[in-house]
């Protein structure tokens, strides 16, 4: 594989793995972990505290039990109303809806009387799915300052995190309890825009979708204490009426055989009574302390900066550096969800770690394995080449041997000019045997590195393969091999002469080589549309599967031409390989054991054009 198609592969890779992760964790599983680490993070993080300004009147089970239970809760209500009152309250958001009209008028009337005494009164509503609004009673309803909803929804997991400002049934629409008892206790009135809420100076971000949705500030119960009183605390002590001052009171049931509606909270696994909640949603508004979240943009940025860092690392650095680079994008993907929230922000965990862990997990994998794939062709390239070492050593021994040997013998000894002749000439063809082996070997490494520049020629390709003939005819007479190109077509070519020649002569003479006696090579092919094929055919020993595929690669040599003991380097085809894929053509080679071998080679052929008439004079 290229560098170039290595390079497009990696990245291609990393971008899958980086689109399963991001889409991994949209699905409803990452939707949990987020919800779970989102809970931990909570208990992680301590806030600096704050001073409550809100306080809850609590009907808990031994006040409820004063009262004999849920049919006097309506009298319990009006008596800690009462007693509160004193002490001038801000506000009072009460969490219980009188709209039964079958109680007592004693006590309905009680209840109205509380109510008319009560400053800044908002009373509650709720969504019902078959009859819409479910208010307070008219006569209870005249003494509200304002009414506001306690319709509260769970989270899939059955854990309260949010809560909708507003709700509508049709074109009835209502504002949550905790927003209007701050709106109440400030004189404000709320303006809307498409990205928020505005109150006078302070800005709820709740973006114009369903609900508007509000994440609530959970008061850290170890830093920040909302203040409870039940309504049995007051009466066993008035004085703790006090603790009621200034403050915007939530007024509810909390007990737990009575209260229909418990969360559990990020803090509580326990769950906690609406009215608890209610608090807390109001103590987020009044202290500003509003928890956004992370646009989408954002998190598919950082997901694609991980996957980039990722991908980086791994391709430019190994070992411990890689690892070292892999641990560090672990630990943003795991810090930036808790560091986004220390800001006020919200930030999805799942998106960032099932990317860095995918993305590395993807990245460490290919890195193993294209370093394992180099090594192991790497140790294979060493060997072969070992073996070629040994092997042109050996070849180039015996006319080096056979050149030193003479010149001794030359030089050592008067001999007759006759001999003298046949030792010069034994000197010079081994030594020119010698440079061929030394020019083979230049040649495979020019043509692998592109540095040899071709010639442009045009030249006809029967009378190439007539002198490829010519020439090998002596090698072919000593074994009574018949050579036929009678089926050769004629056809020019453009390219260099040389190097063809070298291509036909090497695949003719390697015919002939591994031919048995008595048998015949055929040359033919012919024009094929823009193409032209030039085939060489024998009958010798043919290959194997395995060995055709091998057969281009430099110095390898087929099993049967070793047993053969036929001399050869084992770089021949890779030249010629080179000198084809050189003029834009490609080599095809069909063969089986003991049915010899046919090698074609497919030229891109001269394009004639017709020629063009005279001008007229």
């Amino acid at each position: 594989m290229s560098p170039s198609r290595h390079t497009f592969a990696y990245a291609a890779l990393l971008a899958a793995a980086f689109a399963v992760a991001l889409a991994a964790s949209w699905t409803p599983l990452g939707t949990r972990i987020d919800n779970y680490v989102y809970d931990s993070i909570f208990l992680l993080y301590q806030p600096a505290p704050w001073q409550p300004e809100s306080a809850i009147l609590a009907i808990d089970e031994p006040s409820l039990h004063d009262f004999g239970g849920l049919p006097g809760l309506r009298m319990a209500l009006a008596e800690g109303l009462t007693r509160i009152a004193a002490a001038s309250p801000r506000a009072v958001a009460v969490d219980v809806i009188p709209a039964d009209n079958t109680a007592d008028e004693k006590s309905a009337k009680t209840l109205e009387d509380a109510f008319h005494a009560t400053h800044n009164l908002i009373l509650p509503c709720d969504l019902t799915a078959k009859s819409g609004w479910d208010d307070p009673l008219p006569r209870f309803r005249r003494w509200a300052a304002a009414v506001g909803h306690v319709h509260l929804d769970l989270d899939p997991d059955g854990v309260g995190r949010t809560l909708a400002l507003e709700k509508a049934a049709g074109h009835d629409r209502r504002w949550a309890l905790s927003l209007e008892a701050y709106r109440v206790s400030r004189g404000a009135t709320i303006v809307e825009t498409p990205r928020d809420l505005e109150l006078g100076s302070m800005r709820i971000p709740a973006a114009n979708a369903t609900d508007r949705s509000m994440r609530i500030r959970f008061a850290p119960p170890d830093t920040v204490n909302i203040p409870s009183i039940s309504l049995k605390q007051l009466r066993d002590d008035p004085a703790r009426a006090r603790q009621f001052a200034g403050k915007i009171v939530f007024a509810g049931v909390t007990a737990q055989t009575a209260a229909k509606d418990r969360w559990p909270t990020p803090y509580s696994p326990t769950p906690m009574a609406g009215v608890e909640v209610l608090a807390n949603a109001y103590e987020t508004i009044a202290q500003q302390r509003f928890l956004t979240s992370a646009p989408a943009w954002s998190v598919v940025t950082l997901c694609m900066l991980l996957a980039a860092v990722v991908g980086v690392a791994f391709a430019w650095l190994s070992g411990w550096w890689s690892n070292l680079a892999a641990l560090g994008v672990l630990a943003v993907a795991h810090a930036v969800p808790y560091a986004a929230f220390t800001r006020g922000a919200v930030f999805p965990f799942s998106p960032g770690a099932s990317t860095a862990w995918l993305t590395i997990v993807t990245a460490a994998a290919w890195q193993h394995l294209y370093v394992r794939r180099r090594l192991v062709k790497s140790e294979a390239e060493r060997d072969r080449y070992q073996h070629a070492v040994q092997f042109v050593t050996h070849e180039m021994r015996t006319p080096l041997t056979a050149i030193q040997g003479s010149s001794e013998l030359m030089s050592r000894y008067a001999l007759p000019d006759e001999k003298r002749q046949q030792i010069v000439e034994l000197i010079h063809s081994e030594s020119k045997r010698l440079g061929r082996m030394i020019e083979m070997f230049l040649n495979v490494e020019r043509l692998s590195a592109g540095e040899m520049e071709l010639k442009r020629d045009h030249f006809s390709v029967r009378a190439v393969m007539a002198g490829c003939v010519e020439r090998a005819s002596p090698l072919a007479e000593r074994k009574q091999i018949r050579i036929d190109m009678n089926q050769l077509g004629d056809e020019q070519l453009t390219g260099d002469r040389e190097l063809m020649e070298y291509a036909f002569y090497n695949l003719l003479t390697n015919a002939i080589k591994y031919s048995p006696s008595k048998t015949e090579v055929t040359v033919y092919g012919g024009r094929d549309g823009e193409r032209f094929e030039v085939s060489v055919k024998d009958q010798g020993i043919g290959m194997d599967q395995k060995e055709v595929r091998n057969i281009f690669q430099k110095f390898y040599r087929t099993h049967k031409a070793v047993q053969s003991g036929e001399a050869g380097t084992g770089i021949g085809l890779s030249i010629v390989e080179q000198i084809i894929l050189q003029h834009g053509g490609k080599i095809a080679v069909t063969s089986a054991p003991g049915k010899g071998s046919c090698f074609t080679l497919i030229l891109p052929a001269v394009q004639t054009a017709a020629p063009k008439p005279l001008a007229a004079n």
